[in-house]
């Protein structure tokens, strides 16, 4: 990357920032709902440094907003927080997780296979991805937030009728969506998670960060590595790569995509770098994308402001935040991700219209002048989204990136199998009946 690009991706932040700074802080605070609840969970078992996580992240948060020029979050390797909370993983587990997903995404990324893999995977798979984490992350908002609140518990400021309140509120700025949705929340559960934690006489003190490095044993490492790092790979490159690029292209078509490859290396070097300091294994997930969209990012200052925001209380406050931030009301956060998970899903609309796919595809021109793109045929539309939902039905159904991916290639496959048997006569005569 140039120096002119550097200072041209600069100048449209700093352009977005001053047009709409409100729609951009709020776009920041999108991806909390899922980075909240892990970094906490992970926090509280003693498995992660909640300030190496604060700290760290929101250096990713700056360079990533300063490089890339849009809303791209730092989210947790979903994967490997579930297995690490799970079975009560130590510092060198879950660094060794990190560090292994890291290692092979950098390879990845260094020899061309994100590469190769971008330009063999269909849309349809990879809207089938999208649409899945989309679908998943509502069901567990839902299953897991939402689901354990009652009409007057657990508390007075975290039940469901905050978590319908919440809910209507999203409606209504699904249609005026100038409104900072995202930062009102926050505010209100800021501020609630403080009131709870005075009358429990639990509030933040000023801690400032001790920086420790993790160097995991052997133990250590084939633990974390092998019953948690393998099953992130799969996601990371799929979602965390692959989505991300197809994505950003889909909602700042006026903005410089980043190549997939430099977001492997980028999602590389924050593990190879954070892991080692007890910092929490991060990625770029397009579901984060998708919430920072939805709430008003635009540019990369939005995430540039997360960054600084994070690294202050990190530093300042660290270790301290836990017992505040447990008392975010879960009904809010619930609502969010909910919000993120619609965001996403709906790129899956696009599929017969505007897909990358299919720009390009010019037919004859009109009174104009103009060439239009031809529309796809019947078969190709049924075809295409079969394949998505086929992706779709078994990553939802097994939880599993992986095993939704396997199921749409070989849908796609399959689908090919007519047009094999063709070029095979073709090619070998008509001796050959199938």
């Amino acid at each position: 990357m140039t120096a002119k690009t550097i200072r041209e991706i600069t100048a449209r932040n700093l352009a977005v920032f001053r047009r709409q700074p409100v729609s951009e802080i709020s776009g920041s605070l999108g991806d909390l709902g899922t980075f909240l609840p892990l970094a906490l969970a992970l926090a509280a078992n003693n498995t992660v440094s909640l300030s190496s996580t604060l700290i760290f992240s929101g250096l990713f948060n700056i360079v990533t907003g300063l490089v890339f020029g849009i809303p791209l979050p730092v989210q947790p390797m979903k994967a490997i927080a579930a297995v690490a909370i799970a079975r009560g993983f130590s510092n060198g587990e879950i660094a060794s997780a990190g560090l292994l997903v890291a290692g092979c995404i950098f390879v990845f990324s260094v020899t061309g296979l994100l590469r190769w893999f971008t330009n063999v995977i269909p849309v349809p798979v990879i809207k089938g991805i999208q649409v899945g984490a989309g679908l998943s992350l509502i069901i567990a908002a839902c299953g897991t937030l939402l689901s354990s609140l009652g009409w007057a518990g657990p508390s007075w400021a975290d039940n469901l009728v905050w978590a319908i309140v919440a809910f209507l509120c999203l409606l209504v700025c699904g249609v005026y969506r100038t409104f900072p949705y995202a930062l009102v929340v926050f505010v209100v559960g800021l501020l609630f998670a403080i009131i709870r934690s005075v009358v429990a006489t639990d509030l933040p003190s000023l801690v400032f960060w001790r920086p420790y490095v993790v160097v995991p044993s052997p133990a250590e490492f084939a633990t974390g590595a092998v019953d948690a790092g393998l099953g992130q790979i799969p996601l990371t490159t799929l979602n965390s790569v692959v989505a991300v690029v197809y994505l950003a292209a889909d909602l700042l078509p006026e903005v410089r995509t980043p190549t997939v490859t430099a977001i492997g290396l980028s999602v590389a070097a924050m593990n190879l770098l954070g892991c080692w300091f007890g910092a929490m294994p991060v990625c770029h997930g397009s579901g984060g994308l998708a919430a920072q969209f939805r709430f008003g990012a635009r540019s990369g200052a939005s995430v540039v402001f997360l960054g600084l925001l994070k690294l202050v209380i990190g530093v300042f406050f660290g270790e301290s935040l836990v017992g505040l931030l447990k008392r975010f009301p879960a009904a809010l956060l619930g609502v969010m991700v909910i919000a993120a998970g619609l965001e996403l899903a709906s790129v899956g609309e696009s599929l017969n219209t505007s897909a990358r796919d299919l720009s390009g595809v010019l037919g004859e021109p009109d009174e104009a002048g103009r060439l239009g793109e031809i529309p796809p045929s019947e078969f190709e539309r049924k075809k295409r989204w079969t394949v998505m939902l086929v992706t779709i039905s078994l990553l939802v159904g097994f939880k599993n990136d992986g095993i939704g991916f396997v199921a749409g290639m070989l849908c796609w496959w399959a689908y090919e199998i007519p047009s094999l048997v063709e070029r095979v006569r073709e090619r070998f005569g008509r001796r050959i009946h199938l």
